[in-house]
């Protein structure tokens, strides 16, 4: 039976290069709208895009059904710490978005057999477990911690703002600041990374 592709991203022209880049391997490259179908009823591998928490809840979901499948998980952040959650998560390999073609190649015949590709520093940090043990002491302020929080239970940053007392242009100016602290450039991976590092729990304080 031929080996499948499948390609899971918002973006349609992101979609059509990844496929025309593997096609030119001999790989049947799909598109699938319901990625678990797909996964039930076609063997191959899988390069899924994490962008939203939804996409996480996916690879979890993926994780699950695609038990004789390999999972490639594709990133827009070089975070070490979401390349190790992406790992744990059930990917085999983590993947950066912006890369070329040829590493694109090379990391999908690496995968399909059976190797696991990723950063070093993920590699390293899964290893050494630093990136798996939540952190008692987060270095953010306790305001930080209730904005992270609020903003994780669904606030927007607009009703954020109004709570906290300022303009919304100065909470969007404090939020960046927030993730710079943090390491991070998105809201979504700030997010993450307060959920993995245990943050939103009530009894972590700074």
């Amino acid at each position: 039976m031929a080996m499948h592709l499948a390609v899971v991203d918002p973006l349609p022209l992101y979609r059509q290069g990844v496929s025309a880049a593997l096609a030119d391997l001999g790989y049947t490259v799909d598109a699938p709208e319901d990625p678990l179908t797909w996964v039930r009823r076609t063997p191959g591998l899988l390069l899924l895009t994490l962008l939203t928490e939804n996409d996480w809840l996916l690879l979890n979901q993926l994780r699950t059904a695609a038990v004789n499948h390999h999972l490639i998980a594709v990133l827009t952040s070089d975070s070490v710490s979401l390349g190790a959650r992406a790992i744990r998560a059930g990917a085999q390999s983590v993947l950066d978005r912006a890369v070329t073609d040829e590493v694109m190649r090379r990391t999908v015949v690496a995968t399909l057999d059976g190797q696991a590709v990723m950063p070093a520093a993920v590699a390293t940090a899964l290893t050494a477990g630093t990136v798996a043990a939540p952190r008692s002491d987060p270095a953010l302020s306790a305001e930080q911690l209730a904005w992270l929080r609020q903003l994780a239970a669904g606030m927007t940053v607009a009703r954020l703002a109004h709570a906290a007392g300022y303009s919304e242009r100065a909470m969007y100016r404090l939020l960046q600041a927030l993730y710079r602290q943090l390491g991070v450039r998105t809201r979504i991976q700030a997010l993450m990374l307060t959920q993995e590092q245990g943050w939103l729990r009530a009894d972590v304080s700074p």
